[in-house]
């Protein structure tokens, strides 16, 4: 499906590109035809992107993998937006790492709404139990929730968590000073169940297959 054709479907939603693994003449592909972010996954391989596509100049880099605490200090004032912020602890070395660098850094929280071991997030519950705290780390600007449903054979088996995250969202934002905290965010939906997020509130979809064809293996 051409971008175009995409776009013409997300509404007010936006796109993010999933380049993880995808060759650079690819991202300057869709670059050209006007897409703007850019998800990437590991840590490494985002940064060397960066730099590679460094001419492109107004590319939004976004991190939406899993980020060990240990490689916080390589990403805080790199990406436009981390979606993969899964514990208190993690938020707090983020908070540390942008005091340290004198940046501010827009986060998402994501959440396990499955409760799936293979799949990192808070747990729902730990997340209201954590915000106090998490809204008042320093440096930190929490733009709204993130998650990964369960792989299916149809969106509308995964429908009523994106139902769910959107409440949530909207339970946080009541406890939120949001000029701090905008907490605008729905980061949900992927290649195979994007429409139904987008009905159910999604404003960031997570699209790579659809626009990139298949994903190389990683070596």
């Amino acid at each position: 499906m051409s971008l175009q054709q995409v776009l013409s479907q997300l509404g007010k939603a936006k796109l993010l590109a999933v380049s993880k693994l995808q060759p650079m003449e690819k991202i300057r592909d869709l670059y050209g035809q006007g897409q703007r972010r850019f998800g990437e996954n590991y840590v490494q391989e985002a940064l060397d992107k960066q730099e590679a596509l460094s001419d492109l100049p107004d590319i939004e880099w976004h991190l939406i993998g899993h980020l060990q605490k240990n490689k916080a200090k390589y990403v805080v004032g790199k990406f436009h937006l981390i979606h993969s912020v899964e514990s208190l602890e993690l938020a707090q070395v983020l908070s540390r790492q942008c005091d340290s660098k004198g940046v501010q850094q827009n986060i998402l929280i994501q959440v396990n709404l499955a409760h799936e071991e293979t799949k990192n997030g808070f747990d729902k519950n730990d997340v209201l139990a954590a915000w106090p705290e998490l809204m008042k780390l320093p440096n930190l600007h929490i733009m709204g929730l993130m998650t990964m449903p369960p792989l299916t054979e149809t969106g509308s088996e995964v429908r009523h968590y994106f139902a769910e995250l959107r409440a949530l969202r909207d339970e946080l934002k009541r406890q939120t000073d949001t000029t701090v905290h905008p907490m605008t965010e729905l980061s949900m939906g992927t290649s195979h169940d994007y429409q139904v997020a987008i009905e159910e509130g999604a404003t960031i979809v997570r699209l790579g297959t659809i626009l990139f064809g298949e994903r190389p293996v990683r070596r």
